[in-house]
């Protein structure tokens, strides 16, 4: 069973990315289909698009959870949503960390393991069988909520 673990980023130099690049996702859960494209022009950006498949899959997932998750149930649909999920994506030249910030001080929580056929609560099986690894940590200071991030290795450049 996956043991949720409050995890920081593994020993990685910011200073030391390639590229980054960040946006803002609003209350609703079009934000999602918005990730996935943020991600495939990043990724295309970067020359990294070898596990874009797998990266989608997680960026997505992460996004659906912090929207279903972390945001007052009623602010999905909100005519003026609250504070935005922020999608980060930091790039190395082997390595790639997706990064997903909300508003929940909660531990974000794998749905029930013995029900694989169920529609919803696969979320974070899905990000730790398709990550290099993930984890999550609370934010300090003027920033409220968490980070929820995965890591993922990525192939020698050409």
């Amino acid at each position: 069973m996956l043991k949720p673990l409050r995890q920081g980023l593994p020993p990685l130099d910011p200073a030391t990315a390639s590229d980054a690049a960040s946006c803002a996702l609003p209350a609703r859960y079009e934000a999602v289909r918005e990730a996935r494209r943020f991600t495939r022009r990043s990724l295309d950006q970067w020359d990294a698009s070898d596990r874009f498949d797998d990266i989608c899959l997680v960026v997505s997932e992460l996004v659906t959870n912090a929207l279903r998750h972390a945001l007052p149930p009623d602010q999905c649909h909100a005519a003026e949503p609250g504070p935005p999920v922020r999608l980060h994506l930091v790039h190395w030249s082997d390595r790639l960390v997706c990064a997903v910030r909300d508003p929940s001080h909660e531990t974000p929580v794998p749905g029930d393991s013995d029900d694989f056929s169920a529609e919803s609560g696969r979320g974070l099986f899905l990000v730790e069988s398709f990550a290099d690894s993930w984890g999550w940590h609370p934010l300090a200071g003027p920033l409220n909520g968490k980070i929820v991030w995965a890591l993922f290795g990525l192939g020698p450049a050409d």
